[in-house]
Parts: structure tokens; sequence; C-alpha cells
């Protein structure tokens, strides 16, 4: 699909169709990207969006434990001779 861009005041801007916006579920906030020569606008998500029902899960599952305690496969002698807390 082919647009021109248009005057918006100062700046400049392209018109996306409703059907476009409903396909991509762009809502009020994007993201814009340069790659190359290419523009790419993407939905805006929530920072961290979704981690409070992961952490939950993880937790029922008994998968929130921190894996370095008193473990010899993770810990290493430079753990234990040069790391300071």
């Amino acid at each position: 699909m082919k647009t021109k861009i248009i005057k918006i005041g100062n700046s400049q801007g392209i018109r996306i169709p409703k059907s476009i916006l409903e396909q991509t579920q762009l809502k009020n906030v994007v993201e814009l990207e340069i790659k190359d020569d290419y523009l790419i606008i993407k939905s805006s998500n929530k920072p961290r969006q979704g981690w409070d029902a992961a952490f939950k899960k993880m937790s029922e599952n008994q998968d929130d434990k921190l894996l370095d305690i008193n473990n010899p496969k993770i810990n290493s002698l430079w753990d234990k001779d040069h790391w300071e807390w």
C-alpha cells in the first residue's frame, strides 16, 4: 500500500488506514525504529507487562529459588576467592 506524507503543523506524517491499525493492533502510543533505510512502527508495550503472572506461576511451580546458593556446579573458585559483596 502506498500513502502520501502530509504536513501536520511543523511536522509531517502519514495516515494509517483503520484496517491496518486493526490488523497490527496499534493503539495510541507506538515506538518508531530506524533499521537501515526502513522506518518500523511497533506497538509500545508496557515494560515488564505480564511479569506478575509469570512470577506467580514460577512460585506455584517452586521455580523461584536461587540457583547459585551452595551449588558447586555453579559456584567457582573465582566466586569464592575474588567476588566481594
